[in-house]
């Protein structure tokens, strides 16, 4: 593939929560931003509400008005339940509860057609308590298998995310998803460079190269190692300027959208720093090799 000329930047609307979408899809085509992540919730495009179609060709309207691209997401907390963040989810203990998030995830392919998404990103959950991993893996693959279903009939890519803590939590966890489903085409990958600097035992530009075959869509956002906490732009521990060229130098060409849920207080600013960060990491230059001395010890 050949590199595009520049990323794609989007920003999730999970962090810009307390605006409403019409505005902040106006904020995010006014600061540049090429795209948007936008997760269906209640304040969003909720996915449960009626008039879902009505309401959906009228974000179709503003999406092209602002010239924004999406990616469909489905990590809202609260969604399905107001009592459980998150769930329930493909993992259930019961069938109704499984059910339900498998009905989300289709209806979430069918919003992603009507609005042209690039993808649908989805995660696996966090096995209950007193569930086997056997048993887990099968009901992942068995949710996973009727959504793949309905987004190959729609022509969308499915995109899992590998979540620290999930069933489904690290790209180990992707490859052994893809190898259980029989390895279909429309499954994809959602990788979260914060999470690959979080866990991963390469560096998430080698998990970007590594990743390159099945990538659909890219969360990124500043993280440390070891801990899972999303953070803005240069209060963590990654080097961006390798992390882009690397997506550039596989192809990429879908959305790489800042994932900053826990800052929608400061959702405007935050995305105005971020888009002004990411720019000038992409434009900045190779870091020069360090020079050994002769006779110097290397790190280990």
């Amino acid at each position: 593939m050949t590199p595009p000329a520049a990323l794609r930047l989007a920003y999730g609307t999970n962090g810009l929560a307390d605006l409403r979408l019409d505005d902040a899809l106006d904020v995010l085509a006014g600061l540049g931003y090429d795209g948007v992540g936008l997760t269906l919730d209640h304040m969003h495009l909720d996915p449960l509400a009626p008039g879902l179609a009505a309401r959906t060709a009228a974000v179709a309207r503003a999406l092209e008005r602002h010239g924004l691209s999406v990616t469909v997401e489905t990590g809202a907390r609260y969604v399905l339940d107001p009592r459980r963040k998150h769930g329930p989810t493909l993992l259930d203990p019961e069938p109704d509860g499984r059910a339900a998030r498998t009905a989300l995830l289709c209806t979430a392919v069918r919003v992603a057609a009507d609005l042209g998404a690039h993808a649908v990103h989805c995660f696996s959950g966090v096995t209950p308590a007193g569930t086997s991993d056997d048993a887990a893996w099968q009901r992942l693959a068995g949710g996973l298998g009727t959504v793949l279903e309905a987004a190959d009939a729609a022509g969308v890519p499915l995109a899992v995310e590998p979540e620290p803590g999930h069933l489904v939590g690290d790209l180990a966890g992707f490859h052994r998803l893809r190898t259980l489903l029989g390895d279909p085409g429309g499954l994809g990958l959602t990788l979260d460079l914060g999470h690959c600097q979080c866990l991963e035992p390469d560096p998430p530009e080698e998990c970007v190269r590594a990743a390159a075959p099945w990538l659909r869509h890219v969360q990124i956002e500043d993280m440390r190692r070891g801990t899972h906490e999303h953070l803005p732009f240069g209060e963590g521990e990654m080097d961006f300027p390798p992390i882009l060229a690397a997506l550039r130098d596989v192809g990429y060409d879908g959305l790489v959208t800042v994932e900053l849920p826990r800052h929608s207080h400061a959702g405007p600013a935050m995305a105005e720093e971020s888009v002004r960060f990411l720019r000038a990491a992409e434009a900045a230059p190779p870091a020069p090799p360090v020079a050994v001395r002769a006779g110097a010890e290397q790190p280990c």
